[in-house]
């Protein structure tokens, strides 16, 4: 089994968050993130955690060192942070649970455009991204597998959205007579999200699979078979074969099963929906842009994950 030193490249090592406790700035503080340690963040008192979103300690130690860095900790611009790294994460936590507005943030989180901030700038740099890639191949080495998946499953989903979604990234899906945009994900045999794309509610799924099939492959080269249903049929596979080197099997149903019958492998990727529908964000599409929307899953993702981590283990497991 490779270890973290082996999965990740050493351009991305010099990027994890710092593992040693040092100085603090301030000889009281609660926490050891790094706007703690090196930036202002004790300038602002703690929070009192009360929420059921809220990270334990557990789960703060165990994503921590996962964390990247800010730009200004390698010194390539801007300013030490002056808020908590964990009420940030927490403040992002509670919103996307919750299903809240940016404006309506509680008042013991930080002002809600310092946490809108944080969330733009993870999602526009890749920060989001990078973490949860982290998380992912943690939990699966925690789990007994390797950090890297070799197979996946593709599934699409479609919800409503509301007024907030501009016309031009909405449609209406025919087969599903549901009016916004369509969720296309690929996951690893355990549910963890690996690529995941947004994209108006009628464009069809070989359509949009073919580019988040290339982004899947470009981004995690050991895989070599995706499952996918019936809706994937006809010259995508061949496609699939021929450009990506890759696999994708039909899972269908037969002729002689008759109303809900659970498919192999498909399951998994209907149990990750069902995972992301837990967060009342997602329940619609709030969002204008759909890499918000695609940032919004991760970060549901990135709770689930990191609650798994923060459980001890169970006797018996290795």
């Amino acid at each position: 089994m490779r270890s973290h030193s082996e999965w990740f490249p050493e351009a991305l090592l010099s990027l994890l968050y710092v593992p040693e406790h040092v100085a603090f700035n301030s000889p009281a503080v609660s926490c050891d993130c790094l706007a703690h340690v090196y930036g202002n963040a004790a300038d602002h008192p703690d929070r009192v955690r009360r929420y059921p979103s809220d990270m334990t300690d557990a789960e703060s130690a165990a994503v921590r060192p996962l964390l990247p860095v800010p730009a200004w900790f390698q010194g390539r611009g801007g300013r030490p942070e002056g808020y908590c790294h964990r009420q940030l994460l927490d403040a992002i936590r509670y919103l996307v649970a919750g299903g809240i507005s940016w404006r309506a943030m509680p008042s013991d989180f930080p002002a809600w455009a310092r946490v809108y901030a944080f969330f733009r700038r993870c999602r526009e740099h890749g920060l989001i991204a990078e973490f949860h890639d982290r998380l992912r191949g943690t939990v699966r080495e925690r789990e007994g597998r390797e950090a890297e998946p070799t197979a996946g499953i593709i599934d699409a989903q479609s919800v409503r959205a509301t007024a907030t979604v501009p016309a031009a990234s909405r449609g209406y899906d025919g087969g599903k007579k549901v009016p916004g945009r369509k969720r296309h994900i690929v996951t690893d045999t355990l549910g963890l999200l690996l690529a995941v794309a947004v994209t108006a509610a009628n464009i069809g799924d070989r359509d949009a699979a073919a580019g988040l099939l290339m982004r899947l492959r470009r981004l995690h080269r050991d895989i070599t078979l995706v499952w996918a249903d019936g809706g994937y049929t006809g010259s995508l596979v061949g496609w699939c074969r021929d450009k990506l080197a890759l696999t994708l099997e039909i899972v269908k149903r037969t002729d002689d099963m008759a109303g809900f019958v659970v498919l192999p492998r498909r399951w998994v990727a209907e149990r990750t929906f069902a995972w992301l529908m837990n967060s009342r964000r997602l329940a619609r599409d709030y969002e204008t842009l759909p890499a918000t929307s695609e940032a919004m899953i991760r970060w549901s993702m990135v709770t689930r994950m990191s609650r798994r981590l923060g459980r001890p283990r169970s006797a018996g497991r290795h």
